[in-house]
């Protein structure tokens, strides 16, 4: 998800409470905070040598141990607001991949992707996840890609011995 859909996403859905899957059926806490938006550039050179930069929108969320008991999720007026009141400080890359910080005592400390969302009548669902790491090189340091192999129509694959 870029930065500019996430706000327009919240602008859309305003006053639903906001609610993070940050792994299939487990949730932020209602106690969370959003406590730091990066805007990042990342500036790589990958194992083939070449050069790649791009921006991201890097929103942390952390769960206040003060508040474990609360029960009432923030709301997506209070989160847009947040993000505005930074945007005037430090403008965001509209078109940056928006990634969520996020750890808590039985999740590791990872940015996640918005895989999806959903929402009804009172709250916005930002289901979030990992992506794995891949060779972004793998033609020039000669990592075969996995090949699938044709079936033809009379359902032998070239080279199996079978037709």
């Amino acid at each position: 998800m870029k930065t500019q859909e996430l706000l327009k996403l919240l602008e859309t859905q305003k006053n639903k409470s906001l609610l993070f899957e940050y792994t299939a059926g487990k949730f932020v806490g209602a106690n969370y905070h959003i406590t730091e938006i990066k805007n990042t550039t990342i500036d790589s050179v990958d194992c083939g040598g070449r050069p790649d930069d791009w921006k991201e929108t890097v929103i942390q969320l952390w769960e206040s141990p003060l508040e474990k008991d609360k029960t009432e999720y923030m709301n997506t007026f209070k989160a847009l607001s947040i993000l505005k009141k930074v945007d005037e400080i430090k403008p965001m890359v509209r078109d940056a991949e928006v990634k969520f910080e996020y750890s808590n005592e039985n999740f590791h400390t990872a940015q996640l992707f918005v895989n999806d969302y959903s929402y009804n009548d009172n709250k916005l669902i930002i289901n979030l996840g990992v992506e794995k790491t891949d060779c972004k090189a793998k033609e020039l340091c000669g990592v075969p890609e996995p090949v699938e192999q044709a079936i033809e129509s009379n359902g032998c694959a070239p080279g199996s011995g079978c037709c």
